[in-house]
C-alpha cells in the first residue's frame, strides 16, 4: 500500500470524527454559547484530554510503536504479544493509581492548574470540579486504547484506530439532541455531556480491543513487572509524552491563563475545533503512518527509503495545509458565523472573538503539522530527549508570549502565543535533523515550497475579495442555506484556483503525485550511528 493510501486510510477515519465534531460543537454552541457552563465543561474536558494525549497518544505513538515494531522484526508475533502484555500490566496499574490520586485532588488541581481564574466564582469553580471528576476516568480507557491503536498501526491496520474516535462525537451528539428535545437547562446539559464522554471512552476501548484480537494478538493481564523492555519504554516514554503532546500542553496553559476572563476558555475551544479539522486529517494521519513506516525502514537499514519517507511526508503536508491556512486566515468570520452563530452563541455576540482566534490559529497550522512530520525522524531513532528539550523551549515561549499579550488582546493573544511557539518548535526540529544528516537534501522539494506558498497567497487574495463581494450572502441576516451554499462555493473555487496555481508555477506536478501514490522501495543502506 502506498504512503498516501495509508495516509488516506487514517485520514478518512479522522475526517469522519472531525466532521461529526463540527456537528457536536454546533449543537453545543447553540445550547451553551460561551457562557459559564461552556467554560466549565471545556476546562474540565481539557484536563483529561491533555493527559490522554501526553501519556497515551504522545508517549505510545512515540515510544511504544518503534519498540513494538522491533519486537515484530526480531521475535515475531509471539515476542510482540509478550511485550504488549508486559506493558499492559504496568500501564493499567499506573493509570488506576493516577486516576485515584487525581480524583481525590481534583479541587486543588482545578484551583491551581486547570482554571485558577474560576476560583473567584464559586458556582463555576464547583461545576468545573464535578465535571472533571466525572470525566477523568476517560483517561484509563483512552490510554489503554492508544496502546492498542499503536499495535494496530505497527501491524499496518490503521482504520479501526482511526475510526474509534468517531464514537465520542456520535455519543455526545446524541446527548445534545436528547437534551434539546427535553428542553434541558445548561447545567443539566453539562453533566450529561460529561457522562457521555466517559461512556465514549469505554466504547472506543472496546473497538480497538476487538480489532487487536482480530489481528491475531490476544492480550492477557500480567502482574506488573519492570522487565528490561518495559524499562526501555518508560525511559523513552516520558520525554516522548511531553514532546508528542506539546500542542496540548500549550493549550492547557492557554486555558489556565484564559480562565481569568469570562468566555475566553470556550472561545478558544470553539476555534480549536475548526482548525483541528485540517490538523487532524493531515497532520495526525501523517504522524500515525510515518512513525511505524520510518521505524521499519531504519530497523532494516534502509536509509534511502527513510529519507524518501520524510521528504514525501513534508511535501504532502505542505501541499494540503498551506491553502487551509490561507483560507482560515481570510475566511475565519464567515466560517464561524456559519458553524456556530445561533442560539446562545449568537446571543453572546461571540463571533468576532472566535473568528480572530481561528485566523491566528490558521497562521500556526503549517507549523503544527510540520511538527508531526518532523518528530518521527527522532522517535524512530529512539531519540526522545532532543524533541523534549525543544518542546520545553516552545512551552517557555508560549507562556511568556501569552502572559505578555493576554492583558491587552485577551483570548486572541493566547492564540498568537500558540502559533509563535509552534513555529519555534518546528524550526528547531528541522534544524537539528539537517545538522545530524538525518534529513535528506531534496532539491525539487526546496523548489516547490516557495511556489506552494505563492499559490496559497494567490488563493487567499482571491478569497479576500470574493468574501467582500458576497458580504450580504455571508452576513448575519442571510438564511443558513444561502450562507452555507455561498461559503462552500467560495471554498471550492479557492481550492480549484490553488491547484491551478500550484501546477502552473511548478509547486506541484503529476510526477509528485505519482511518487506519493506509488512509492517503490529502495535497497538497504546502512544507517549511521544515532547521536547520543
Amino acid at each position: 500500500m502506498s504512503l498516501v493510501k495509508k495516509f488516506a486510510t487514517v485520514a478518512s477515519g479522522t475526517l469522519m470524527s472531525r466532521a461529526l465534531g463540527f456537528g457536536r460543537e454546533m449543537l453545543m454552541a447553540a445550547a451553551l454559547g460561551t457562557g459559564p457552563v461552556a467554560d466549565a465543561f471545556n476546562a474540565a474536558f481539557q484536563f483529561p484530554n491533555t493527559f490522554r494525549r501526553l501519556f497515551a497518544e504522545g508517549a505510545f505513538n512515540a515510544a511504544f510503536v518503534p519498540l513494538f515494531a522491533k519486537e515484530i522484526e526480531t521475535h515475531g508475533t509471539d515476542g510482540a504479544k509478550r511485550f504488549s502484555e508486559e506493558v499492559f500490566g504496568v500501564l493499567f496499574t499506573a493509570l488506576l493509581a493516577l486516576t485515584i490520586v487525581m480524583e481525590l485532588s481534583m479541587p486543588l488541581i482545578v484551583r491551581y492548574l486547570v482554571a485558577p481564574g474560576f476560583a473567584g466564582t464559586p458556582g463555576k469553580f464547583d461545576t468545573t470540579v464535578t465535571l472533571a471528576t466525572i470525566m477523568f476516568p476517560y483517561l484509563i480507557c483512552m490510554s489503554l486504547g492508544a496502546m492498542m491503536a499503536g499495535m494496530l498501526n505497527s501491524l499496518r491496520r490503521y482504520f479501526a484506530a482511526a475510526v474509534a474516535p468517531v464514537f465520542l462525537n456520535i455519543i455526545l451528539i446524541g446527548v445534545l439532541a436528547y437534551a434539546w428535545y427535553k428542553g434541558s437547562d445548561a447545567l443539566t446539559v453539562g453533566f450529561a455531556l460529561s457522562w457521555g464522554v466517559l461512556a465514549a471512552g469505554l466504547v472506543q476501548l472496546a473497538i480497538v480491543w476487538v480489532a487487536v484480537r482480530h489481528a491475531g494478538i490476544s492480550i492477557g493481564f500480567r502482574r506488573p513487572k519492570m522487565t528490561p523492555s518495559v524499562k526501555r519504554l518508560l525511559i523513552l516514554a516520558l520525554p516522548a509524552a511531553i514532546t508528542g503532546g506539546i500542542t496540548q500542553i500549550n493549550q492547557l496553559i492557554g486555558t489556565a491563563i484564559a480562565s481569568a476572563q469570562n468566555s475566553a476558555v470556550s472561545s478558544l475551544a470553539y476555534a480549536d475545533r475548526i482548525y483541528q479539522l485540517p490538523l487532524g486529517v493531515v497532520g495526525v494521519a501523517v504522524a500515525i503512518v510515518l512513525l511505524p513506516e520510518l521505524s521499519r525502514a531504519l530497523k532494516s537499514g534502509n536509509l534511502i527509503e527513510a529519507a524518501n519517507l520524510q521528504n514525501r511526508s513534508v511535501e504532502f503536508t505542505l501541499f494540503l495545509t498551506l491553502p487551509a491556512a490561507a483560507a482560515l486566515w481570510v475566511m475565519s468570520e464567515p466560517i464561524v458565523r456559519l458553524v456556530y452563530e445561533r442560539g446562545a452563541f449568537a446571543a453572546n455576540g461571540s463571533t468576532p472573538t472566535v473568528a480572530a482566534i481561528l485566523a491566528i490559529f490558521g497562521l500556526g497550522l503549517p507549523a503544527f503539522v510540520l511538527i508531526k512530520a518532523f518528530t518521527p525522524g527522532y522517535f524512530a531513532r529512539e531519540d526522545t530527549r532532543t524533541p523534549m528539550m525543544f518542546a520545553a523551549i516552545s512551552v517557555a515561549v508560549n507562556v511568556t508570549t501569552a502572559l505578555t499579550l493576554f492583558p491587552e488582546m485577551g483570548a486572541p493573544g493566547i492564540a498568537v502565543a500558540s502559533a509563535v511557539a509552534g513555529w519555534v518548535n518546528a524550526l528547531m526540529l528541522l534544524g537539528v535533523l539537517i545538522r545530524r544528516g538525518h534529513w535528506g537534501r531534496d532539491v525539487p522539494l526546496m523548489k516547490r515550497i516557495p511556489r506552494l506558498v505563492l499559490s496559497a497567497v494567490v488563493m487567499g487574495a482571491a478569497l479576500y475579495f470574493a468574501e467582500h463581494w458576497f458580504a450580504v450572502s455571508l452576513g448575519r441576516g442571510s438564511p443558513l442555506v444561502v450562507k452555507a451554499t455561498t461559503l462552500l462555493a467560495l471554498v471550492a473555487g479557492g481550492a480549484l484556483l490553488y491547484f491551478i496555481a500550484a501546477f502552473a508555477t511548478g509547486g506541484a506536478d503529476f510526477g509528485m503525485i505519482r511518487r506519493n501514490v506509488k512509492r517503490k522501495g529502495s535497497p538497504p543502506v546502512k544507517e549511521p550511528s544515532p547521536d547520543p
